[in-house]
């Protein structure tokens, strides 16, 4: 009895993506690729770290002025027709 022939097994495709490219590696058009610029664009550490930098003095700048607008003294107030209106507090002894 003859052995049966054995066949080598089948060689690996070779492709141009790599681990963790996720959607990159698939093909889509042009247009897809321009609406959708986050998906492509690879992570930028220092873009980030500007932004992060950005956001953190705007929320600190606005918590400086809320503190310096509660300061102040003025409360909001509802006049009777139905306006609202910034007040300054009075103590009660004035």
């Amino acid at each position: 009895m003859s052995e049966p022939s054995q066949k080598p097994p089948p060689k690996p495709t070779v492709s141009s993506s790599a681990p963790g490219d996720g959607i990159r590696s698939m093909r889509s058009t042009n247009v897809f690729r321009a609406i959708n610029f986050e998906l492509y664009a690879k992570p930028n550490a220092i873009v980030m770290g500007i932004g992060l930098v950005a956001i953190g003095i705007t929320f600190g700048y606005i918590a400086y002025m809320r503190s310096k607008y509660e300061g102040l003294g003025y409360y909001s107030a509802i006049q009777e027709d139905g306006k609202e209106v910034f007040v300054k507090r009075k103590s009660k002894w004035e």
